[in-house]
């Protein structure tokens, strides 16, 4: 993208539908990744692309989630600092998936044994279990994350992911009682529901009025395309085992699962002004489910012990609760107990993958998107709140941070505009002068006794009053308006205090602890009479410090970036909405990243730690340099011959411009191909396309020295094993056999492939040389014709020379793939050898059950 002769919305978007329509998904603005979603499996997430990517720069292959994970597992290990991504667009974008391939690559590239494997295992199927316990279909996906996760893989200082933690927030616990028509509540009660069917009772969806509000029952749209709730409950349960949650825990999970479920059958009626429940057999099943008295749920559903303070004393007062009340009362107990079961799976996956001590680690940040509804409440109030924190942090490490720094540093430099959205975020989160809306919001909430229209309308007056006149706020009868850095975003005041206040009351907290079940009552350890005093946290100040603890935490680590785009509202392939990317390519600023992009410097580094970098590419700075830092780089990128244009030395930090100066190892006859773009590609400055690579020059250089210590190493171990197989070959020749006589660790590459690129060519990119030599292959007629025969642990290759009869090249000889066979069709090799005694011919066979190469030959 950086690379687009025009840079507006129109030609950004132009660029994302023509890459789309032909698959590409990916594309790059620098080192931020932008992600479209495809709405279908795409077929480049294989083992043939994680190799391709592993250890290979970002330029090198077409843009791939793979390459920025790489990028970051290697930073970890090289640089030995945290690494972060950043995931971020609206519902239905694609971040899950995202995080889920990185967390996979990372995964598959590491090494490790059991313990390390055990701990891959539970990093992959953590993600099963959540999305089952805190995943739902709404209208805009159909397995949107109603939480956020922020997921730490933590390392070995050798790189093997060893351990792990998750922090979760603001799980959207009200879905269990209520949803938007055509949605539904998490994933875990529609599998559980099913179960229930299939193997313990004949009752139908309709028996559950949670359920029943979730989605049209009766017309069967509870099925949602391409879930398998049958099938992802099997893995629910394959992830709990993996994790440590056996089959007791299990049970009582799934225990009380189903009792919320039930808990939504008990329904009320007025009484004289009170609430009664309607039918009491409806009690018996959660009572049951629950471990709890069946008397005692009614009648904390229906009344409430309350404190009352009189001249001085203290004292208790039974209070009836109306109809209302009542509703709201087993709801907030449905609420809470399926929160508290998700903590303790989370608490779950922790303590399984809990280490020591924190080492490095590589934290993947998956959170619900931006959410502009036809109906927005206080849920959607809380999730664009940290989402504008997000952007907030992608302004303040890619636009502003950079900025000021090239002022601090004394760096040449042209102002790029750009909206900062700190005055929004402070609108909210503000505590004085002018209070934020959460403040005024926890305010109003700790001055009402109760919760209700009355709250509501009071907060709005208040909001009115203190921020009205602000720029970024407007109001209207039925709630306020916010200009979120997305666009503005209409919430409605109904139930606002209700939920904010998220009270949960003592007397439902001692009806659960009186439960026979050791398991439910560890899930409401809440000391009573300390819970009594002080005033209680709401859940807006509960989700500004968690996301103001995240921020903290994000910023600790070296970020990443990955902004997904949902292309249309149909969930369908190849359908593209045109002004619905452009709005998101507006929102998330990508006109302006490329634009800081293009004109700023990609990279930038201390002068010490640059020196020790690259302190091999010149012996004045090898083994390090003696005398000014500033003078010994500026002598370092003179000496590679970089352009003057293309860097710059600021007071402690080099700047260098194009990424392509830094980032690059470019393979054999790339460079012939960015040479071809520069010629044929007229918007494309040639002067970014920096030929002395650092990167590169200082890959070469080790690998030069490597060669030289490697090709001592094979002359000495050649010649031992020479001694060696001298006295095994008189052993061969005198058929006396002795097992395994010829180390299966030998040294067969007797070609020298290194030294022969031609050669190497038809061998895939990272396979293992086991055996390499020339060969004389007899036809028919018994002439003898050389072949160059190359052993890997995947394949055979014969390759032959053959005379160029056409072209530019005509009469020239050259290098031609004869047979490439794949090792499991292989049965047995035969070779003929001879020798000082007697030619003895010896059959390879691989052993039985196992793949990949013969074993060596046992004489």
């Amino acid at each position: 993208m950086v690379l687009l002769s025009k840079i507006t919305e129109n030609a950004i978007v132009e660029n994302l539908k023509k890459r789309y329509m032909d698959d590409y998904i990916f594309t790059y603005i620098g080192s931020v990744l932008i992600s479209v979603n495809p709405f279908k499996q795409m077929p480049y997430f294989g083992d043939k692309e994680i190799e391709m990517y592993q250890g290979a720069a970002q330029y090198e292959n077409p843009p791939h989630i793979y390459a920025l994970a790489d990028n970051m597992y290697r930073n970890m290990i090289i640089d030995r600092e945290n690494q972060c991504v950043i995931i971020s667009g609206e519902s239905g974008a694609g971040k899950t998936v995202a995080a889920k391939y990185i967390m996979s690559y990372v995964s598959r590239v590491s090494g490790g044994g059991p313990k390390v494997q055990h701990v891959k295992d539970i990093i992959l199927q953590s993600n099963p279990l959540l999305e089952a316990f805190g995943n739902a279909k709404t209208v805009r996906n159909n397995n949107s994350s109603r939480f956020g996760k922020y997921f730490e893989i933590q390392f070995s200082p050798g790189g093997e992911p060893d351990g792990g933690k998750i922090s979760n927030f603001l799980l959207e616990k009200s879905r269990v009682v209520m949803r938007n028509p055509g949605e539904r509540s998490f994933h875990i009660f529609y599998q559980v529901f099913l179960y229930i069917v299939s193997f313990l009772l004949p009752y139908s969806f309709s028996t559950f009025r949670f359920a029943c509000f979730l989605s049209a029952i009766s017309s069967g749209s509870y099925k949602v395309d391409d879930i398998d709730d049958k099938r992802e409950f099997q893995e629910t349960l394959h992830a709990m085992n993996v994790i440590g949650i056996f089959a007791e825990e299990q049970a009582l999970v799934l225990q009380i699962v189903a009792g919320v479920l039930h808990l939504g059958n008990i329904s009320f009626k007025e009484v004289g002004n009170y609430a009664a429940v309607e039918s009491e057999e409806f009690l018996a099943f959660p009572a049951y489910l629950l471990g709890i008295n069946q008397d005692r749920l009614k009648e904390k559903l229906t009344s409430r012990q309350m404190d009352s303070k009189w001249g001085g004393k203290s004292e208790s007062i039974h209070v009836t609760l109306n109809v209302e009340q009542a509703c709201y009362t087993r709801d907030a107990l449905a609420k809470a107990l399926h929160s508290r079961v998700f903590d303790f799976l989370v608490d779950s996956i922790n303590k399984a993958m809990e280490k020591d001590h924190e080492e490095y680690n590589i934290g993947v940040l998956d959170i619900y998107g931006f959410e502009i509804f036809q109906k927005n409440g206080f849920e959607q109030f809380c999730i664009n709140f940290v989402n504008e924190k997000l952007q907030q942090i992608f302004i303040e490490l890619t636009l502003k941070a950079e900025q000021e720094e090239y002022v601090q540093e004394g760096i040449r430099w042209t102002p790029i505009e750009y909206f900062n959205n700190k005055i929004v975020c402070d609108l909210i989160e503000n505590k004085v002068n002018p209070p934020g809306i959460m403040s005024i919001l926890d305010d109003v909430c700790a001055t009402m006794h109760a919760v209700g229209e009355g709250a509501d309308q009071t907060l709005l007056q208040k909001l009115q009053m203190q921020i009205g006149n602000h720029e970024h706020f407007n109001s209207w009868n039925q709630g306020f308006i916010i200009h979120h850095y997305a666009g503005k975003v209409s919430y409605d005041m109904d139930g606002f205090c209700e939920r904010n206040r998220d009270v949960l009351f003592m007397d439902l907290i001692e009806l659960m602890q009186s439960s026979e079940l050791p398991f439910i009552k560890s899930l409401f350890p809440e000391n009573l009479q300390a819970d009594k005093k002080g005033r209680p946290t709401t859940a807006g100040s509960k989700i500004k410090k968690q996301a103001n603890d995240l921020v903290s935490t994000l910023m600790k680590c070296t970020p990443h970036y990955i902004r997904c785009i949902k292309p249309n509202e149909t969930k369908k392939p190849r359908d593209w909405e045109e002004s619905r990317v452009k709005h998101q390519v507006e929102y998330l600023g990508l006109k302006e990243n490329i634009r800081v992009r293009r004109a700023g410097y990609a990279y930038r580094r201390i002068f010490k730690k640059f020196l020790q970098r690259y302190a091999i590419l010149t012996k004045a700075t090898w083994p390090s340099w003696r005398g000014d830092e500033k003078q010994g780089v500026l002598h370092l990128l003179q000496s590679v011959n970089m352009d003057s244009d293309q860097f710059q030395l600021g007071r402690s930090k080099v700047f260098i411009k194009a990424p392509e100066s830094m980032g690059i190892c470019l393979r054999p006859g790339l460079l012939p191909a960015l040479y071809a773009v520069v010629s044929t590609e007229p918007h494309i400055e040639s002067s970014s396309w920096q030929l002395f690579l650092l990167e590169e020059m200082r890959e070469r250089k080790y690998d030069g020295y490597a060669r030289v210590i490697q090709k001592s190493w094979r002359k000495f171990a050649a010649r031992k094993k020479y001694v060696q197989m001298r006295e095994e070959g008189i052993s061969v020749s005198l058929f006396r056999v002795r097992r395994n006589s010829i180390n299966r660790n030998f040294i067969g590459d007797y070609i020298g492939m290194e030294e022969h690129p031609e050669l190497q060519q038809f061998v895939g990119k990272r396979e293992k040389i086991d055996f390499a030599d020339t060969v004389t292959k007899y036809d028919r007629r018994f002439k003898g014709i050389k072949r160059d025969l190359i052993l890997t642990p995947k394949c055979l290759y014969l390759i032959g020379r053959e005379k160029v009869k056409q072209g530019p090249d005509k009469g020239q000889v050259k290098e031609v793939l004869k047979r490439r066979i794949e090792m499991e069709r292989i049965l047995s090799v035969s070779l003929r050898l001879s020798g000082e005694g007697c030619p003895v011919l010896v059959q390879i066979r691989p052993m039985k059950g196992l793949s990949g190469p013969p074993v060596s030959p046992s004489g």
